[in-house]
This record gives C-alpha cells, sequence and structure tokens, in this order.
C-alpha cells in the first residue's frame, strides 16, 4: 500500500551483520549472524519508513552480494515513490527479499493500516538441544515451558534414526505440556523422508515441515501420502501461484508464510486469505528476520493467524531495529499500535556497509 500520487523520496540502504546470541543450527548450515539489508525511505515532510531484508545463504537462490547490489541499483535510479514500486515489482522475480524491504518501507510510510494494530500474539518456542544430553535438553524445555511456550520446534533432516531419537525425547521432556511442530528444513531425500514419516509417532505432533527439497513436487506428495501427521510446506512456497499448486496436489496440511517472499503487507494478507480458501492452514512468521520484519508480520497476523508465529527471530539477537523493542509478555508478542523509530546506534555500531542517505 503507498499512496496513489507520486511523491519525491530520499532513499538510503545500510547492511547490517547482527551477532547471533547462540549459533542458529539448520540443516543446510549453522548460523552465527543475521546479514540483514535494511532499506528507508524519506518524503519531504520529513516522514520516514523502512523495510528489512535478511537474506540465509542456503535457504533461498538470492545472496546476500546479490541483495546489496540490487538495493544499491534502486538507489541510484530512482527518486520518487512510483519509481520505487515499479523497481521493486520488477526486481520481485529474482530478488524477492529485496523487493520486500523496499515495498514495506513505502507501506511504513503510508501507515498502513495493519501496522496499527494493537494486540497479542503467541510465538512457538525453538529447541536447540541435543538428545545426547538429556539433562541441559530438559533444563532447556521446561524453561520454554515456564516461559508459556505451548508449541516447540525440533529440527530434524540430518539422521533418520537420530532424528527419531530428538521429537521422542523432546516429547517425553514435554509430556504433553506442548505439541511440536518439527523442521527437516529440506534435509531428507525422499526415501528418508518417508521412511522417518512411516516410524514416527503421530502423538502430540501438530505437524511436519517440509522435509524434501523445495522444488520437488514429487517429494512433497510422497511424503504427504506416507504421513499419518499433518504436513506443511515453506521453502516450496514463493509465491501464490504456489499455493494453488499445493492445493491442487493435495500434498500440504499447512502452508507457511513469510513477509519477505511476497512483497507487501496487502500481498501477505491475500496469501493467508488464499490459503484458508484452499481449505489449508496457515502458518506465519520467519525464524530469520530481524525485529522489523517480525513485527510487520506480527501485525499482519493479529486476528487472522490461529497457530503460533514463527517470526522470533529477534529473540536470537540482541541488537534490535527497533525503537522501542518488540514487548514479550510470556510467550506472546505485545503490540501496541504505534509506530516505531529506527534505533540509529544499531545501524551505527553494525553497519558493514551503507548507500545513499538523507539530510
Amino acid at each position: 500500500m503507498f499512496a496513489a500520487r507520486d511523491k519525491p523520496l530520499q532513499l538510503r540502504a545500510v547492511h547490517l551483520q547482527l551477532p547471533l546470541i547462540v549459533p542458529y543450527r539448520l540443516a543446510f548450515g549453522e548460523q552465527r549472524q543475521f546479514d540483514v539489508i535494511l532499506v528507508g525511505v524519506r518524503d519531504r515532510d520529513g516522514r520516514s519508513g523502512w523495510g528489512e531484508a535478511t537474506i540465509l545463504p542456503g535457504y533461498t537462490t538470492e545472496t546476500i552480494e546479490g541483495g546489496w547490489l540490487t538495493a544499491q541499483y534502486i538507489l541510484s535510479h530512482c527518486n520518487t515513490s512510483q519509481e520505487v514500486w515499479r523497481a521493486a515489482q520488477l526486481a520481485a522475480k529474482d530478488s524477492p527479499f529485496i523487493a520486500t524491504a523496499f515495498l514495506t518501507a513505502l507501506d511504513w510510510l503510508e501507515a498502513h493500516p495493519f501496522l496499527s494494530r494493537a494486540g497479542r500474539f503467541p510465538l512457538l518456542g525453538t529447541v536447540n538441544g541435543k538428545s545426547e544430553q538429556r539433562a541441559a535438553l530438559a533444563a532447556e524445555i521446561e524453561a520454554l515451558l515456564a516461559t508459556g511456550y505451548k508449541t516447540l520446534k525440533v529440527k530434524i533432516g540430518w539422521d533418520v534414526a537420530k532424528d527419531l531419537e530428538q521429537v521422542n525425547t523432546v516429547r517425553a521432556i514435554a509430556a504433553g505440556r506442548a505439541q511440536l511442530r518439527v523442521d527437516g528444513n529440506q534435509g531428507y531425500s525422499r526415501d528418508q523422508a518417508v521412511t522417518f514419516l512411516s516410524q514416527l509417532d503421530p502423538a502430540g505432533i501438530e505437524l511436519v515441515e517440509q522435509p524434501c527439497a523445495a522444488g520437488d513436487w514429487d517429494a512433497a506428495v510422497a511424503v504427504k501420502r506416507a504421513a499419518n501427521v499433518p504436513i506443511m510446506l515453506d521453502e516450496g512456497i514463493y509465491t501464490l501461484d504456489d499455493i494453488e499448486r499445493a492445493a491442487s496436489l493435495g500434498c500440504a496440511d499447512y502452508i507457511k508464510l513469510k513477509l519477505m517472499k511476497l512483497g507487501s503487507l496487502d500481498k501477505l494478507a491475500y496469501g493467508l486469505q488464499m490459503i484458508a480458501d484452499e481449505g489449508m492452514k496457515a502458518v506465519l512468521g520467519n525464524g530469520v528476520a530481524a525485529d522489523l520484519g517480525c513485527w510487520m508480520e506480527i501485525a499482519t497476523a493479529l486476528g487472522t493467524v490461529t497457530t503460533a508465529g514463527e517470526m522470533n527471530g529477534f529473540l536470537k539477537t540482541r541488537p534490535q531495529l527497533l525503537l522501542p523493542p518488540l514487548r514479550m509478555e510470556g510467550a506472546d508478542v505485545v503490540l501496541d499500535g504505534k509506530l516505531p523509530d529506527i534505533n540509529e546506534t544499531t545501524l551505527r555500531d553494525y553497519a558493514v556497509g551503507h548507500a545513499g542517505g538523507w539530510s
């Protein structure tokens, strides 16, 4: 959403590297920092808006270097809101994360009504410990449960036998106090995924997420046929057409959306409604995003999404982009409906690249 009337803008981009509190282990690699490309737009009245692209190598075909070059190109060729919008639309096919940064900066600039929503939204808790260190794992899970988390994410995708042991151990410790969301992160072959699902006890399992490669739709169908638990697609969903494809193939019960794939707040909301219209359930949220992107996802989700959110990336970093920072009460994020400011101290302390600017 942005003003129909074209207006002159000043543009700014900052590449930040935000260190993680603890390493984030995924099937395709361990992350120790978030590479965030932050885009700012400012009009002649001094109003500004910001958008975020956090690019995760291995998750997307986009690269940090390519995203930064695309951001610089848009900055150097655009001077008005309409020019930014058109450039972002053109970039969306190959660089959806960067396109989203520009489009959501326009959303913020124009005070999109979603961003004025107030309310509480529950997040899931991510389990990092391993079954081999049961005492430490138990302490971690008990802390998550004491905080109030009712859904726990368990990462798999490495070794079927060890992954089954991990799920069983987490389930035993949780003892019915939380449901498990089991995330494969594209780590399995089709045969491995079928083996895992055929041996998985469905008790207490909310869903199993994307066990096979994003582009392997045949594997997605095979996984769904083999499963006795609900299946969710994540990395396989990049566009609205992908939602339709998943519905037509019958290969998903849940679809996870992320703002950075879809571009604008309105398009994200449309995608959420589309999932419901196709008879599936929506999960929303990016675990690899700073607080800006998480805030926008939560604001969009309020009143529409009933599953625990995955927009917990902001809890993985100490430096925060927003002032005031997002407020947690137990396992819930609480929004007051007020537009935040950008924390210029974070930009100063963690920037590794600058482009554009304003006076």
